[in-house]
């Protein structure tokens, strides 16, 4: 992690300097994790793609205003998290897309789709809070401190929305007729 922190804030510095190849080579880097946490927030996939070229659009524009580039990561889901709420904070439009995914089947030993599916259900049953500090906890791996800036919140709440969110999804996502 250390050198491609060494690359990215080189990166930084050949953007900075008018290098648009060098932005392009961090978006790159970046797009996948930020388009997967997109995704988990606002459920829908064209809006996760729009808002990621929004966020790489905002980040090329303020790259300027980013005093410590070892932080590039944790500034750039804070851009990222910023776009997913104001799009969460729009009115509903009528035709809102149905729900599609399919009830998973009873098997004993859940296939990969349906072990995807029971995640995602589980994911529905936590809050927006919980939800989001795990995606950043688990799936894209930051730790307290840098979910602590993203979210712009204590560290202390931060590992125990973690904590409990944890809980809730060991909870639901135990094998039927198991018993913690």
């Amino acid at each position: 992690m250390i050198f491609r922190e060494v690359e990215d804030r080189d990166l930084i510095g050949r953007t900075r300097r008018g290098n648009v190849d060098a932005y392009n080579l961090l978006v790159s880097r970046w797009e996948k994790r930020i388009y997967n946490y997109l995704l988990r927030l606002v459920g829908n996939r064209e809006d996760a793609m729009d808002l990621a070229q929004e966020v790489f659009l905002k980040a090329y524009q303020n790259l300027t205003k980013l005093e410590n580039q070892a932080r590039f990561g944790p500034w750039l889901f804070r851009i990222a998290h910023n776009e997913a709420y104001s799009l969460l904070r729009k009115p509903k439009s009528d035709s809102q897309p149905v729900d599609e995914k399919p009830a998973a089947a009873g098997f004993g030993r859940m296939l990969p789709l349906e072990t995807s599916l029971a995640v995602e259900r589980a994911l529905e049953r936590l809050t927006e809070d919980q939800r989001e500090a795990v995606v950043l906890k688990v799936c894209q791996g930051f730790r307290f401190e840098e979910i602590a800036e993203v979210l712009e919140t204590p560290v202390s709440t931060i590992k125990s929305r973690v904590y409990t969110a944890l809980e809730i999804l060991k909870a639901s996502l135990a094998p039927v007729g198991s018993k913690s």
